[in-house]
């Protein structure tokens, strides 16, 4: 994986968490590249380390291994007609190419599922749905969209014109559904499914996380899936795109030599500098508790990074304003729920005579953190609406700064009992809330820091 993907993955997340904190039953599918003309040349390459007993370690970095494989491919052409011969066998359901493919797409997975975990991401191995469930369908799909007048044949390929697309020339665009030599392309795919996810998951609504460059693409082989009858009109297929992450000059965000960026690189050096900086503010940590606070703190700070950006636009990535203690940020978030928690340890109070006590407000910003209180269902109400989490980071930096306000202005241990206790009631409901709210966002919160 690669930071290409964290936002698909972290977006999706947070907006199918919220989505069951709401009640809805969520299916989450991973619609991950698992199937391709690309696996013939992994096979050969594959079936060229195994010959030479390559030690399985090899294949633990994925990037390296297509790249050394992409590059037998061009370089050799018996590589080249062997790998397109696997294509072809593996589409055909040879087993030998299958089991091949499998143990790729096994590694791959197992690799992934590392950064899954170590995202805080709900998805598991049960949540793949790539590519690969869809291939046996793509025949039956086109050949019926070819009985119905959909799909004609255009110097061999099939392909499906859209007046609601026009090209350079302002005709009708036309969209292949199956290429001259007999295979089938993303539209295809994608077609299938949507159909698989209406027909066989039983969904009333499919929320697709991907890039905005991909947006024309998504609403064509959604418009053919509505022409040929496949969902009803009121099946609500969204695609939810998000713009790109980029890199202080303003390009997308690469090494410094200008190769991609590793996932698990990333969150290596969020962990590192999320070290240097709990380090500087707290020495006092014990060495277990120190080492979950800067995991916290710096993957978090990654995800919220993203997560607080309008989804549809682009962001530059910047290691300094993530990491702040001060702004929409996830140390900031994180350090307000601390905060609170101290609020507590030190009024040594049993939370559960709370329950009882009545809320007074009489001070202005007694008020107004209860009415910010009041907007959380709004706000989680938004997220799962618009599928645009920066909505609740929003109301929770919102909040935070509420609860600023009220903790400068209203003393809390000092006052009388029956205030006392009201303003640590409204102090425990905004712990609550702001734990909440970074759960649904999948950002880990700590007692200390």
């Amino acid at each position: 994986m690669h930071v290409g993907h964290l936002r698909s993955t972290i977006i999706g997340d947070a907006v199918a968490r919220t989505l069951e904190f709401l009640g809805n039953k969520v299916i989450r599918a991973n619609h991950v590249g698992d199937w391709g003309t690309q696996f013939g040349m992994l096979i050969a390459y594959l079936e060229k380390m195994q010959n030479e007993h390559a030690s399985e370690m090899e294949l633990q970095d994925l990037e390296a291994f297509y790249r050394e494989a992409k590059k037998h491919y061009d370089e050799d052409p018996a590589f080249a007609e062997k790998a397109r011969n696997y294509v072809v066998k593996l589409q055909g359901g040879d087993e030998y190419c299958r089991a091949m493919w499998k143990k790729l797409v096994d590694i791959t997975m197992q690799q992934n599922q590392r950064n899954y975990d170590r995202l805080n991401v709900t998805l598991t191995d049960k949540d793949v749905m790539g590519e690969s469930l869809y291939n046996p369908m793509l025949p039956g799909i086109v050949a019926d969209l070819k009985a119905q007048g959909l799909a004609v044949e255009d110097d061999g390929a099939l392909v499906v014109y859209l007046d609601e697309f026009q090209n350079k020339e302002g005709n009708p665009m036309g969209v292949i559904v199956q290429k001259k030599d007999g295979g089938f392309l993303y539209t295809t795919t994608d077609i299938a499914a949507a159909k698989y996810r209406f027909e066989t998951l039983n969904a009333d609504r499919a929320l697709v996380f991907s890039d905005s460059r991909q947006s024309q693409h998504m609403q064509q082989a959604w418009l053919i899936t509505r022409k040929a009858g496949y969902v009803p009109d009121d099946f609500s297929l969204e695609h939810k795109n998000f713009g790109m992450m980029l890199g202080k000059d303003g390009k997308p965000f690469k090494t410094r030599s200008g190769g991609t960026v590793k996932l698990a690189d990333l969150l290596d050096e969020a962990v590192e500098r999320a070290g240097v900086l709990i380090n500087e503010k707290n020495a006092d940590l014990s060495d277990e508790e120190k080492a979950r606070v800067i995991d916290a703190v710096g993957i978090g700070a990654v995800k919220y990074a993203d997560l607080s950006k309008n989804r549809t636009t682009d962001y530059v990535f910047d290691w300094d304003n993530m990491l702040s203690f001060e702004g929409n940020t996830a140390p900031y978030m994180q350090y307000a729920y601390t905060r609170i928690h101290s609020i507590f340890t030190k009024a040594d109070v049993d939370l559960n005579s709370l329950a009882e006590a009545p809320i007074l407000l009489n001070d202005d910003k007694e008020r107004a953190l209860a009415v910010k209180l009041l907007q959380f269902e709004e706000a989680v109400s938004g997220v799962a609406k618009e599928g645009a989490p920066h909505i609740l980071c929003g109301y929770l930096y919102e909040l935070a700064g509420a609860f600023s306000s009220f903790y400068e202005h209203c003393p809390i241990l000092n006052a009388t009992d029956e205030v006392k206790a009201s303003r640590l009631k409204l102090a425990l409901l905004t712990q609550r809330t702001l734990k909440q709210g970074l759960d649904l966002l999948g950002i880990k919160t700590v007692e200390k820091m």
